[in-house]
C-alpha cells in the first residue's frame, strides 16, 4: 500500500493508528503530543500510558485511541539530537520501524506519523525526513500498509536546495517556451499561406491499436520487473494494480500512469507513448506535468523524492491512493 505526505491535523485523521512522538516517561507533553493526549482524553490516555512507562528511545508501545478517530495510538520515544554522532539516526529509524511493526501486529491497515524528533528535540528537518522516508519505504517493500506522514504546513517538508533550483529553472524555461509557441501560433493563424498539417487517420488508429493494459504489461516484461516490484515502486495500492491486471479495459488515472512510468524508469518517449495509450498527454502549461517531466528527463526515478517536490508546489502526489489522499 502507498505512502503519502498529507497536510492534516493528525488527531483528526481517519486511520487505524496514529503515532505519538512521546517522551520516555509517556507523560503528556507539548506540541503534537499534547494535542494527541487532549483529543484522546488526557485522563484516560495518562492512565493507559502509566503502566507502560518508561520506554527506551526508539521503542514503541500501543494504547487505545479513546476519543480519537484512530483506534490506536502508538507511542514512540524519539532521540534528542546531539550532533548525530551518538546513534541518533539508528534510534530514529527504530521509532518508525517499531511503530510500523506494532501497527501490523495489531492488524492495522493504515497509520499516520508526525515527523518525529524534528521539533523541540532538534533533529535537522531534512535529515529526519530522509530517515522517515527510507524507513517507511524499506518496511513497505515487505508489508502491505497505508502510511501517511502528516504535517501542518507545506513548509514542514524540506527539499534539497539544488533539486528545487533545478525544478524552478526548468519550470521557468518551459513557461518561456510555451509563451513563444503561443506567439508563433498566433502568427501562423493569421498568415494566409500557413497550413497546419493534420495527423493521418492511420497514425491515430495506430496509437489506439494496443490497449493500455497490454502496453503496460509488455513494458513490465521488457524491463524484467515483477508485478509486486512495480506497484510498490509506483507507490500504488495492491488492489488498484490488481484491477489494472485483471480488467484489460480499465484505464487508470493520469497520475497512476505516471507513477507506473516512474516505477518502470521509462524514457520520456516511452512515457509519452504509455500516456497516449490511456488517452492522456503531458501539458507544458501544467506545473504538475512539467515537474514529472523534469524528473524523467533527468533520470530521477525516486517517487518519494518526486512527491516531496510535488508537495512543496502544492500539487497532487504520484501513486498515493487512500481515504486521506485524493486519487
Amino acid at each position: 500500500m502507498p505512502f503519502s505526505i498529507v497536510q492534516q491535523d493528525i488527531t483528526k485523521m481517519q486511520v487505524d493508528a496514529i503515532v505519538n512522538a512521546a517522551n520516555t516517561n509517556l507523560t503528556m507533553g507539548g506540541g503534537v503530543s499534547g494535542a494527541i493526549f487532549r483529543a484522546a482524553g488526557a485522563g484516560e490516555m495518562e492512565r493507559a500510558c502509566r503502566p507502560l512507562a518508561p520506554i527506551a528511545v526508539g521503542e514503541a508501545v500501543v494504547t487505545p485511541g479513546f476519543a480519537l478517530p484512530a483506534k490506536f495510538v502508538i507511542h514512540t520515544a524519539g532521540p534528542i539530537y546531539q550532533g548525530g554522532k551518538r546513534g541518533e539516526a539508528e534510534q530514529l529509524r527504530s521509532c518508525y520501524l517499531n511503530s510500523l511493526r506494532l501497527a501490523v501486529e495489531n492488524n492495522c491497515q493504515s497509520i499516520a506519523f508526525p515527523l518525529i524528533s524534528a521539533g523541540i528535540y532538534g533533529y535537522p528537518k531534512r535529515e529526519a525526513q530522509r530517515i522517515a522516508t527510507t524507513a517507511i519505504q524499506d518496511f513497505l517493500a515487505q508489508h502491505e500498509l497505508e502510511v501517511y506522514l502528516a504535517v501542518l504546513s507545506k513548509g514542514a517538508i524540506e527539499v534539497e536546495a539544488e533539486l528545487l533550483v533545478g525544478v524552478a529553472r526548468y519550470l521557468a524555461e518551459q513557461r518561456e517556451e510555451l509563451h513563444g509557441r503561443l506567439y508563433e501560433r498566433e502568427v501562423v493563424t493569421y498568415s494566409p499561406r500557413a497550413a497546419v498539417p493534420e495527423p493521418a487517420v492511420e497514425e491515430l488508429l495506430e496509437d489506439l491499436e494496443e490497449p493500455f493494459a497490454e502496453a503496460l504489461f509488455r513494458l513490465i516484461d521488457a524491463k524484467g520487473r515483477t508485478d509486486v516490484e512495480v506497484y510498490k515502486r509506483a507507490n500504488l495500492d495492491r488492489r488498484l494494480f490488481s484491477k489494472i491486471r485483471s480488467n484489460k479495459d480499465y484505464i487508470p488515472s493520469k497520475r497512476t500512469v505516471l507513477a507506473l512510468a516512474i516505477a518502470l524508469e521509462l524514457t520520456m518517449e516511452e512515457t509519452d507513448d504509455l500516456l497516449k495509450k490511456a488517452g492522456y498527454a503531458l501539458s507544458p502549461s501544467q506545473v504538475f506535468d512539467v515537474i514529472v517531466q523534469y524528473f524523467i528527463i533527468n533520470g530521477k526515478y525516486d517517487i518519494f523524492e518526486l512527491n516531496e517536490v510535488l508537495f512543496s508546489y502544492d500539487q497532487p502526489l504520484l501513486g498515493s491512493v487512500g481515504k486521506n489522499a485524493e486519487e
